[in-house]
């Protein structure tokens, strides 16, 4: 049941989904796979949104670099841990949210352990080793994967649900070579608020999902676009 407190601080967005969809959020749990500039909109946007459970997962320090555009950080946190400071944050903005936060690096010996009893994924990350490693987690957990990423101004999004649509090797059967690619703050704002509302549209049961489509966004000519995908029946994630 939604507090008094709740009904009041989700009046507005009550109104489009009614309480039935607001006590829907108070009820999931979600996993975001990284701190930085996409999980720190995605984790606020999700917190005040009143999602009952938030862990995030990060285990980088907070340094000058990162301020252009990880606004869970500031200045007084340069040198801290990434989880501890998007913690912190994300309890004073809304205290109705249970937010757990954990220091460490993901990879195959505690994927599992790290995204517990969480209900889907969500990928906030810089680089493909870890994000196949989560799409297959996803596979195996019958979860579904929200996918984000980012280059300058440019970005892209998908969701992607197990057995239904296309998986990220399936899309991305190649992971791109690592490379400190340049980013404009407003950038990850922007695809981290689509994977938001994503999230939020899957909790709740509304809408169309970005299913067997690749978002595309172009922030240098203020373009957006699409591809749509399939499935790989040979790919070796989900095939």
């Amino acid at each position: 049941m939604l507090t008094k407190n709740e009904l009041q601080r989700y009046e507005r967005q009550i109104r489009i989904f009614g309480g039935d969809g607001q006590e829907k959020l108070k009820n999931a749990k979600v996993f975001i796979a990284g701190a930085g500039g996409l999980g720190s909109s995605i984790s606020i946007y999700l917190t005040v949104a009143g999602i009952g459970r938030i862990r995030i997962v990060d285990h980088d320090t907070v340094e000058l670099s990162n301020l252009n555009r990880q606004i869970l950080h500031w200045n007084k946190d340069i040198g801290k841990r990434k989880a501890a400071s998007a913690e912190e944050k994300l309890k004073k903005i809304n205290p109705d949210v249970r937010v757990e936060a954990i220091s460490e690096k993901i990879d195959k010996n505690n994927v599992f352990e790290v995204i517990g009893e969480s209900e889907l994924i969500i990928d906030a990350m810089d680089n493909f080793h870890t994000r196949y490693l989560l799409n297959r987690t996803a596979i195996v957990k019958n979860i579904p994967f929200f996918h984000g990423a980012i280059n300058g101004l440019y970005g892209q999004a998908t969701t992607i649900i197990p057995r239904k649509t296309a998986c990220l090797r399936c899309i991305f059967p190649v992971a791109p070579l690592p490379e400190t690619f340049p980013i404009l703050g407003v950038t990850p704002g922007i695809i981290g608020l689509i994977q938001a509302t994503e999230v939020i549209k899957y909790i709740i049961g509304m809408g169309e999902l970005l299913e067997n489509r690749l978002f595309l966004w172009d922030g240098l000519n203020a373009k957006m676009d699409e591809i749509a995908l399939e499935r790989n029946p040979k790919c070796e994630d989900c095939g």
